[in-house]
């Protein structure tokens, strides 16, 4: 059953509050009525209120007074409050109203169409506001459902996946027949791949999640570096890779990610780059406070790709229709680079390619989880 929407009522004398409640009243509402502005402070420390209409003129507390300690609470300061007076209509007095956070003011004797009218409108506003909160929790829910499927899904895959890369080395052995050993190498390759696919949704569920963690410890750039290339050079494009350094190359970092930040750039730059030309990879660390990395190619990337490069599952659609990715590569590089506090940057020009700069603070500190999965 929908709760029910409670309305306060403050007025010093008690004729008034009868009228307000025989006049307000209906079904799903109620009317929380206080003789005092302690008495009405009391209340709002145990109920929600949807809105407060407040006599002006009360002995010891009067209805502005009430209305500034109202606003100074964090809990109900968002409360639309209408003040009710028998007083004159002096734009002062009603400046002053306005001041303490009034929405509206009514004038004694009350016009009870244009109560019930104003009411109204208050009280729908805030069915609106109340069904907006349960939406909002119940897309809360599930995405973290959705997260927490992906991780189980992910986690859970890597067990089968292992004995599958594992008989695909295997054949080989059991046979020397063309092929097997075709095959073998088609079945090792794309269980690769796949396992690249699951590596890509695990770091996915880590950001969203706010539970991956920065490992920081002095590494040498260059040395990272060189081993992505090495890996390249064992899939066969390495030849395509011109590997180059220049300054002080040694910061801080959690190798793990960088690597796999070095890996998902390298890896764009040899597939869509030109074939025949290299992909340059230079690690530079002149600069004292930063290490940059460079990777540059003769590919270029469409202007109205550009904005939405780093956004999750983002990617190209001919490449997505033929399975070669999840779209998530260039989003984990962009948060992976942000955890360690530093900035990558794309450019791409019919004249000069493409160039993906990377700059990692060399004292990287580590950043809140909860700014990296905005």
């Amino acid at each position: 059953m929908t709760a029910p929407i409670h309305i306060l009522v403050v007025d010093d004398i008690a004729q008034n509050l009868v009228a307000a409640e025989a006049v307000l009243a209906r079904p799903g509402i109620v009317i929380l009525k206080a003789s005092s502005g302690a008495q009405a402070l009391e209340l709002l420390l145990t109920h929600e209120v949807a809105l407060a209409l407040i006599d002006v003129q009360m002995p010891q507390m009067d209805g502005f007074e009430l209305a500034e300690l109202i606003r100074g609470s964090e809990r109900t300061r968002s409360i639309p409050l209408i003040f009710l007076t028998a007083a004159s209509r002096e734009p002062s007095y009603s400046f002053r109203g306005y001041e303490a956070g009034a929405v509206d003011f009514l004038y004694k004797p009350i016009d009870v169409k244009a109560l019930q009218s104003k009411v109204a409108v208050l009280v729908q506003l805030f069915q609106q506001k109340r069904e907006l909160s349960a939406q909002l929790d119940e897309l809360k829910h599930a995405l973290h459902l959705n997260e927490l499927f992906t991780a189980v899904l992910g986690h859970d895959l890597r067990t089968p996946l292992s004995v599958v890369m594992n008989g695909a080395m295997l054949l080989p052995m059991m046979s020397e027949h063309p092929k097997v050993i075709v095959t073998a190498q088609r079945i090792e390759s794309s269980a690769k791949r796949m396992a690249r696919m699951v590596d890509q949704l695990l770091d996915l569920a880590r950001i969203r999640s706010g539970t991956m963690e920065l490992r920081s410890s002095t590494h040498d750039y260059l040395a990272l570096a060189r081993a992505i290339v090495e890996e390249c050079e064992t899939a066969g494009q390495a030849a395509h890779v011109e590997l180059s350094s220049v300054g002080e190359l040694h910061g801080q970092c959690d190798a793990g990610l960088l690597s796999q930040v070095i890996s998902n750039l390298l890896c764009n730059a040899l597939t869509h780059g030109e074939a025949g030309t290299p992909v340059q990879l230079v690690v530079d660390g002149r600069d004292a406070d930063s290490i940059e990395l460079r990777i540059a190619n003769r590919g270029v990337i469409p202007a109205a790709v550009l904005p939405t490069l780093f956004e999750p599952f983002r990617q190209a659609g001919e490449k997505r229709r033929m399975g070669q990715g999840l779209g998530l590569g260039l989003y984990t590089v962009n948060m992976f680079v942000k955890a360690h506090g530093g900035t990558v940057e794309l450019s791409s020009t019919a004249a000069h390619g493409t160039l993906a700069t990377v700059r990692i603070p060399r004292q990287c500190q580590v950043r809140v989880q909860a700014e990296m999965a905005t």
